[in-house]
């Protein structure tokens, strides 16, 4: 068993049965609201005409999917019809609890009462098909398929450490973290789901600082949607997710934002499409018609006259259940961090097509790479993942499926990218990651539990 297994497992069990009644109540009260005929709003939508050889095999999927801004390309694609004008008739969007339900309904399929697949932090599809975080380490091969958005992610404080320095950089607030710990009440962080993109970015957040997220804070799991109340209450000092709860910690003025991932690590990687592999095999011309869906729907969400729009339909009971005005300045690149700093600019809000650095829809493979170094770093898998790395992400990133699905729905070519790797990146703190060479990303870096 992996050292992730054997550190995380019982932490995902004393969650996954609150999980699991939390599914219970959430089932039968969420997903699309019906017609008078009891149809969904999407199975309403007429789809286009659809060359018959393009025709999908089924119009029915279940996809799973977490309240917060990255799931808007699902939400979307529903609403406008563009699932429908493919042929996807049948898509159910299925509301998840938490991570642990998604990881657990993903396990069990649409067959068992799960899910097919839908949106998921990084890497767990490589996890999963990995068997590192699933029931007995049962190994479910899982293809991913297209980056749903960049940005649209912060670390959110609790106000009683406004104007201690804790900010991007962190700086003179080291102190902080040596008081609490002296006085036995250490700060308390939380991330939605361990080893992946939320926990990633507390993470590098704390290390880049020269703090160990591993011996010098208490770092917990907890569900997106608890994240307003367990700030409130006092018992978390920060908080790692997605819109809409940052800016939601803003706006109840329970606490500020001392940094947007978009401020870490601009135009970043974030969440993902990814699908059951058995489901794509069996259908892969639905597989398609559901890309296809999902980038009308990026490219809808990408012209900010739109945004307005698409907060209203986010907010809606349905979906997110919250005032619409929670969504829409973040959308628009408009981030009262509220501590006195107010971020208005358009290159720091949420992007689902493209941004600076070209294609954010693509699925690029050094982008897999950076999400199983860091992995890595952490010791949630194994140091032989980095020498097994390639096979590992040539198995789960289907590309190709994205590039024939973006030629099928006439997309320029000026926006497929020829090359599965985006280049070096660089984060906020100046170190670069250079896809061609993980070790020396690793060895450049002072805090991590990997030897090197």
């Amino acid at each position: 068993m992996t050292n992730f297994s054997r550190l995380s497992r019982r932490r995902f069990l004393l969650t996954a049965g609150a999980s699991a009644a939390a599914s219970i109540l959430l089932k039968g009260c969420l997903g699309n609201p019906p017609d008078p005929s009891g149809k969904t709003i999407a199975q309403t939508t007429p789809a286009a005409k659809i060359d018959p050889a393009q025709a999908p095999e089924t119009p029915n999927i279940k996809l799973g999917y977490i309240p917060i801004v990255e799931a808007a390309p699902l939400i979307i694609a529903q609403e406008k019809g563009f699932f429908a004008k493919y042929g996807m008739t049948g898509v159910k969007l299925d509301k998840q609890a938490s991570w642990g339900s998604m990881r657990d309904n993903t396990e069990i399929g649409s067959a068992g009462g799960g899910v097919d697949g839908g949106q998921y932090q990084m890497p767990m599809p490589h996890l999963i098909t990995e068997g590192v975080i699933t029931k007995g380490n049962q190994k479910i091969p899982m293809y991913l398929l297209a980056q749903l958005i960049t940005h649209g992610n912060g670390i959110a404080l609790a106000n009683k450490h406004k104007g201690q320095g804790l900010g991007t950089k962190i700086n003179s607030g080291k102190a902080v973290f040596d008081k609490l710990n002296s006085a036995k009440t250490p700060f308390t962080a939380a991330q939605t789901f361990p080893a992946v993109n939320q926990d990633f970015w507390i993470r590098y957040w704390l290390a880049a600082s020269g703090i160990n997220p591993d011996t010098d804070i208490k770092l917990l799991t907890v569900p997106s949607a608890q994240t307003v109340a367990n700030m409130k209450t006092g018992t978390m000092d920060a908080f790692s997710t997605g819109d809409p709860w940052p800016y939601r910690i803003v706006k109840d003025k329970i606490g500020f934002l001392a940094t947007l991932t978009a401020e870490m690590w601009k135009n970043h990687p974030e969440e993902y499409l990814a699908l059951r592999a058995d489901w794509v095999d069996k259908n892969p011309k639905a597989t398609k018609a559901l890309l296809k869906g999902v980038m009308e729907a990026q490219q809808w969400l990408d012209n900010f006259d739109n945004r307005k729009e698409a907060a209203e339909i986010l907010a809606g009971r349905n979906y997110f259940n919250l005032p619409a005005e929670v969504l829409i300045d973040p959308f628009m690149g408009k981030y009262d961090m509220g501590d006195g700093r107010v971020i208005d600019d358009k290159k720091m809000a949420a992007y689902y097509w493209k941004d600076e650095r070209g294609s954010v829809s693509y699925p690029y493979k050094s982008h897999d790479l950076w999400f199983i170094t860091e992995s890595v770093r952490w010791g949630f898998v194994p140091k032989e993942y980095l020498t097994k790395a390639k096979a590992l992400i040539d198995k789960v990133n289907r590309e190709d499926i994205w590039k024939e699905a973006a030629k099928e729905a006439g997309i320029p070519e000026a926006d497929i990218p020829t090359s599965t790797s985006r280049g070096v990146e660089e984060f906020f703190d100046g170190i670069k990651f250079d896809p061609e060479k993980p070790e020396e990303y690793l060895k450049s870096l002072k805090i991590k539990k990997v030897d090197i």
